[in-house]
């Protein structure tokens, strides 16, 4: 009871996942295949109506989505291994690792998307999202760990944000980088050939969401979740509006694109993800909510395998004929169907996983952004 007479808030069950992350991040699935379905399979000729525009924009945001996440799951993972072991700089190690193992696992994928789809071996060196996710991950694991206290993480991760957007056009238009070879150019600004992500400013998203971990890990009861979300909401809805009036002003860059390597466009989204995260939070708040079973939360927990698989199943050499070859409309039909059979393999796949468990088989599963944000942050946790 309080002082006054009522209730205390109640706790939150840390013994169950924060399900509107999963349900956020599967969200961000539906809007990747969304956006990789309508690059590759709609007609040159259908892609120049408003429609198809906005579908566009639209799919811009699974990338960030799964970086800002994916920065959210270090920061609640890195803090709940340190109140398990006592132990912060233990915690932020374990974390850099899983950092590690998403950059191997770039390559990895790119030498399977080689040997598939019969690609060049220069394709092993395309800068794709995993490689930027990994060693994101790791530095801001690094970063968690050696900030002693919650307001110097948070210092911090503002601070690497605002630097990786904020550097972007120089860093895009700086003559010296040109000594590289293209392949580690390619980490910094876009080459041809070698560039699907660069770390200028896409990394920025995996500290904005390090920082916003931070600030969900603080949380202990479910009122102080339900006030930090609100808080979220008003102020990644101010962020976003901000920087969409910023745009409109002359540009302090010599060589600058909006939609490319503006700040104000990384601020701009920026916004639109951390009030994302709040309007999960008050989805899942609202009455009704925790079904038995969420298809979203089921693909979100489930979003690294999905990755995985999916490139070639859109994009590859099994379905190249329907490569620019739908209407939009067919493409979109596309996307109903295609989220439906992955979701089937997800299921499938954790089926095969838990009876692979009950054989006595040990399996470990690597955790990214991808497939692991939605970790719960625990107040307390017996040490082992």
């Amino acid at each position: 009871m309080t002082a006054h007479g009522g209730a205390s808030p109640p706790p939150l069950s840390f013994s169950t996942r924060r399900g509107y992350l999963d349900w956020l991040r599967g969200l961000g699935v539906l809007v990747m295949i969304e956006a990789h379905i309508l690059d590759s399979w709609t007609r040159l000729d259908q892609r120049g109506s408003v429609v198809f525009g906005w579908s566009i924009i639209f799919g811009g945001y699974g990338a960030p989505l799964f970086l800002f996440l994916a920065g959210i799951a270090v920061s609640l993972s890195a803090g709940s291994k340190a109140r398990r072991s006592g132990d912060a700089r233990a915690a932020s190690r374990v974390v850099t690792r899983r950092g590690l193992q998403i950059f191997v696992l770039a390559f990895v994928f790119r030498l399977q998307a080689m040997v598939v789809s019969w690609g060049s071996w220069q394709s092993l060196l395309k800068v794709d999202i995993l490689n930027i996710m990994g060693p994101a991950i790791m530095a801001a694991a690094w970063l968690w760990g050696a900030a002693r206290t919650n307001r110097g993480r948070i210092a911090a991760f503002l601070t690497l944000t605002l630097a990786m957007a904020l550097l972007t056009p120089p860093i895009r238009s700086n003559g010296l980088l040109g000594v590289l070879p293209d392949p580690l150019q390619g980490y910094l600004r876009p080459r041809p050939g070698y560039t699907n992500f660069t770390l200028f400013p896409w990394a920025g998203f995996v500290f904005a969401g390090a920082l916003i971990g931070v600030l969900v890990d603080q949380t202990r009861t479910r009122d102080s979740e339900r006030r930090l979300n609100v808080r979220l909401a008003l102020g990644g809805l101010g962020l976003a509006l901000g920087a969409y009036a910023a745009s409109f002003l002359p540009s302090p860059y010599e060589r600058s694109d909006f939609w490319t390597s503006s700040p104000a466009f990384f601020l701009l989204r920026t916004g639109v993800l951390i009030t994302a995260v709040a309007a999960a939070y008050l989805w899942h708040q609202r009455p009704g909510a925790e079904p038995t079973f969420s298809p979203l939360q089921q693909m979100g927990r489930t979003s690294l395998f999905i990755y995985w698989i999916h490139i070639e199943l859109i994009y590859g050499l099994m379905v190249r004929p329907l490569h620019k070859s739908l209407t939009l409309a067919e493409a979109w039909f596309g996307v109903l169907i295609f989220a439906l059979v992955m979701l089937l393999l997800s299921l499938l796949k954790d089926l095969a996983v838990r009876r692979l468990s009950a054989a006595g088989f040990r399996l470990r599963p690597v955790s990214s952004g991808l497939s692991a944000a939605g970790q719960t942050s625990r107040s307390r946790m017996p040490k082992p």
